[in-house]
């Protein structure tokens, strides 16, 4: 139907024209030396359209051949861009599944075809880290390290969480030190590698931003504070001095948490330095009662040992079933010769919770005494319920020695 209309369209516009063209007698004289050309005004027309036409055709077919070269340029770069942009895809899906062999060779096939070269780089290094070519992921990583002083943030911690991967966090370290600032995943890189260092001085302040960002909840945050100051507690037990120090701008919340009182109490006592040691141990199990502590407390001894067995007493009408305290109660009143007191503690400990440390300090206390049969039944109770212990540690499997 459309072919009809354009058909009639074609023919009235040919009649109206020829209609125009009968109604127009005038004509055109060109006079050139020795010749005159004359033609009809109708004639013309035609022929000035059909040379402007014919003009502006060979004009667009002049240009199109001049540009013709960068046309076949720009198509063959636009081809090999389409084919890197494929190629890299492909490089990312064997990565992200599993093939790293394949994502490695696809991922510098891509880079040849005019990929980006740090994705393309830093997924051959990844895909040849997963393959432990650790050779040939360094010498990706350092083609795309153009300058050192002006990395790139994606290189850069891809190598740093490479390098921990290896264990060596001081690589990790030295690669996240060149950022000049840390976003959230470089901070994170940054939190483990000074833990593996055992640089924990530094560990609360990284944790306090990761915790602003979302990282940490409020408990996760806590928790890795909590166990940082532990660590930092435990390896400042041979500086008397830089241990106060720590414990004096230790956080009030923590000093009474278990785990860092216990760590506290621990480094404070191995130098000699009990009296400090009950002090935290006491403000601890007055905030928050543990038989953890209680074992420790009993294990300190301090120049007043007669005011922590009253301390205990205390203790001990709030906490009548805890073998813990009734230990602790037993050893502190053996330090001070309180023999009978002391026996009565160890058995009520024994008969709440018999564990092979309260059947030992009984046996002790027999010998002492020269009360060898009891003595020999409770260094027996005490061997049999050390080697249930282990059993139950070890699985109940029996290494063989070579």
């Amino acid at each position: 139907m459309r072919w009809l209309i354009w058909m009639l369209g074609l023919g009235a516009l040919a009649t109206g024209l020829t209609l125009v063209a009968d109604l127009n007698p005038g004509y055109v004289l060109i006079a050139l030396p020795g010749q005159r050309i004359e033609l009809s005004l109708n004639f013309a027309i035609v022929l000035i359209v059909f040379g402007f036409v014919a003009g502006y055709l060979l004009l667009r077919l002049l240009v199109t051949a001049v540009a013709l070269p960068s046309r076949v340029a720009r198509f063959r770069a636009t081809r090999r861009r389409d084919a890197a942009y494929h190629t890299m895809i492909e490089a990312l899906r064997e990565f992200f599944s599993g093939r790293y062999a394949r994502a490695e060779k696809t991922a510098v096939r891509a880079v040849e075809l005019g990929g980006p070269g740090d994705i393309g780089g830093v997924v051959a290094a990844q895909a040849a880290h997963g393959l432990r070519a650790q050779e040939r992921r360094d010498g990706y990583l350092e083609k795309m390290l153009a300058d050192p002083t002006k990395p790139d943030v994606m290189t850069a911690v891809s190598k740093a969480q490479m390098l921990l991967d290896d264990r060596r966090p001081d690589e990790a370290l030295a690669a996240l030190a060149l950022l000049p600032v840390k976003h959230t995943a470089a901070l994170r890189l940054e939190l483990r590698a000074r833990q593996r260092i055992g640089q924990w001085e530094m560990a609360p302040a990284l944790i306090d931003q990761l915790e602003k960002r979302g990282v940490f909840s409020v408990e996760q945050a806590d928790a890795e504070r909590r166990y940082a100051w532990r660590q930092l507690l435990e390896r400042r037990s041979g500086d008397a001095a830089g241990l106060k120090e720590l414990w004096k701008r230790l956080p009030e919340r923590y000093r009474r948490e278990t785990s860092v009182a216990a760590a506290a109490a621990a480094s404070f006592h191995a130098m000699g330095l009990a009296d400090e040691a009950i002090a935290i141990l006491e403000s601890s199990l007055d905030a928050d009662w543990d038989s953890g502590l209680a074992t420790l407390y009993g294990e300190c001894s301090s120049t007043n040992v007669l005011r922590q067995i009253e301390r205990a007493v205390r203790w001990l009408r709030d906490h009548r079933k805890d073998g813990a305290l009734l230990l602790a109660l037993g050893r502190l009143c053996a330090q001070q010769q309180l023999w009978g007191k002391a026996q009565s503690y160890f058995e009520a400990s024994v008969a709440v919770e018999p564990t092979y440390s309260a059947h030992l300090e009984l046996a002790q206390l027999h010998d002492r005494l020269e009360r060898t049969d009891d003595a020999r039944k409770h260094y027996r109770a005490s061997l049999e319920l050390a080697v249930t212990q282990l059993k139950r540690a070890g699985g109940g499997r029996r290494r063989l020695l070579v």
